[in-house]
């Protein structure tokens, strides 16, 4: 019989997440990705096998958690569909600006993934996962502009799916502005500009 973990997985993927949404895999080392969870390099590996395992895993971790945040404001029938858009910013930046407060922007590991040459061809469940990721968001999105139109708070005449592209394309934009240190309230700024022709 094996020896009880001596941390709690979830945690772990969590402090590994945080690690690789700001580096990415590449630049994520062993040695940071033990810090952050506070854990030794033979119980990281004892537990996921690898970095590349724990690097999928870390992903399916992140993109649960971050959906499930999206879809609580996205399909919340309770704010028009404007209002749960604006609603998304504001979460994006305020995350963005508590992380700023400790020291660095907080990234998307989505984006990150994205972005890293051979990441997806090197592990098919990492594009599996993304395209998974892109598709539910996008729906999600694409519900809430629906939901606007219907009650007038978004423009009639956009398509929900090209909308709702428009609004993961602003994200991510924020996301990667605030590693260079733009303050909060120029992010919403921009933020809003770049929504302003859905928003009524």
């Amino acid at each position: 019989m094996g020896r009880p973990r001596m941390f709690d997985e979830a945690s772990v993927l969590e402090a590994a997440a945080g690690e690789f949404r700001v580096y990415g895999f590449a630049d994520t080392s062993t040695e940071q990705l033990c810090e952050a969870a506070g854990v030794r390099r033979s119980s990281l590996y004892n537990a996921f096998t690898s970095k590349d395992e724990l690097f999928v895993r870390a992903l399916e971790h992140y993109v649960s958690t971050i959906r499930e945040r999206q879809a609580a404001i996205l399909a919340d029938d309770a704010l028009r569909g404007a209002e749960r858009l604006r609603a998304l910013i504001d979460i994006v930046i305020s995350e963005e600006q508590d992380a700023s407060e400790r020291g660095h922007a907080a990234g998307c590991m989505v984006v990150q993934s994205f972005m890293s040459p051979g990441l997806r061809e090197r592990d098919e469940r990492v594009a599996r996962i993304l395209d998974r990721d892109l598709r539910e968001r996008t729906a999600l999105l694409a519900g809430a502009i629906r939901a606007g139109q219907i009650d007038g708070s978004v423009a009639g005449g956009v398509d929900p799916d090209d909308g709702a592209v428009l609004v993961s394309t602003v994200i991510s934009g924020l996301r990667v502005t605030a590693q260079a240190g733009v303050d909060a309230e120029t992010l919403r700024r921009v933020a809003l500009s770049g929504l302003r022709a859905l928003l009524r």
